[in-house]
């Protein structure tokens, strides 16, 4: 590929410490990414003219394009430029995912996790309101009313409603975390999903507080949506967690 040495930098580079410059010329590139000056899709420049630009070594630069792809930030083909990826929580959430599923008390931690997290977002997204964001959880309580009994379904429409919880705060970075905590949101949807004595009483009184949570966010009432999503979480969790004690002494 012919490099092209008159295209616009979007780096706003400072020339990197000597001591890091695989570093300063990654951290530099991500700002890009995050501030929107590159688009997901978009190719990045050549390896080259990023060394021109930053005033580094081809090899410096390829090592700052590999520490963006291991981000998962960028993704590489063989004799190719690397593009943009969209910034998602996609990376963190194979972390979690392999960590609940290793060990019951890894999954006891990542619930407590999540109740910690959920407490705060649901009193931001009362005071915030995102449309965006109540739109995609009204879809989720859409979906798991026509999902009922359908533990898939149900999964999908319960991690999709806790997405528009996040996206309510108008927070990107709230958003990608929750984005990254979708593995934790299905190991706990499933096992709740298995109990064998599950009602059809039961499914509705998810999908009821749930609503509570909406209705809560949507009225702007800070202080009743941290009491419902608390509750919520005292059935949830507590439902699905005696689930996986009874599964794990099975394997023992």
């Amino acid at each position: 590929m012919i490099e092209n040495p008159e295209r616009k930098s979007v780096f706003a580079a400072n020339p990197p410490s000597p001591s890091r410059l695989a570093d300063g010329v990654s951290d530099a590139i991500a700002a890009a990414l995050f501030d929107g000056r590159i688009s997901p899709g978009e190719p990045l420049p050549p390896e080259g003219e990023i060394a021109r630009e930053f005033g580094v070594s081809k090899p410096i630069a390829r090592e700052a394009l590999r520490q963006l792809t291991a981000a998962g930030l960028v993704f590489t083909q063989q004799g190719k430029v690397a593009r943009a990826k969209a910034l998602t929580g996609e990376s963190m959430d194979k972390i979690y995912g392999y960590a609940v599923r290793s060990s019951l008390k890894r999954l006891r931690e990542a619930n407590e996790m999540r109740r910690v997290i959920e407490t705060g977002i649901a009193r931001l997204a009362s005071e915030r309101r995102d449309p965006e964001g109540l739109a995609l959880m009204q879809q989720g309580l859409t979906d798991m009313m026509t999902s009922v009994k359908n533990p898939c379904g149900f999964t999908a429409a319960d991690i999709l409603f806790h997405l528009g919880l996040a996206v309510a705060t108008g927070n990107f970075m709230i958003r990608v975390h929750m984005e990254s905590m979708r593995s934790v949101q299905r190991e706990v949807s499933e096992l709740f999903s298995r109990r064998a004595n599950r009602t059809d009483a039961d499914w509705r009184a998810t999908i009821a507080r749930h609503q509570a949570i909406y209705d809560a966010v949507a009225a702007g009432d800070a202080n009743l949506a941290e009491q419902m999503i608390r509750a919520h979480f005292e059935a949830a969790d507590i439902a699905s967690l005696e689930v996986a004690d009874k599964l794990a002494d099975k394997e023992e």
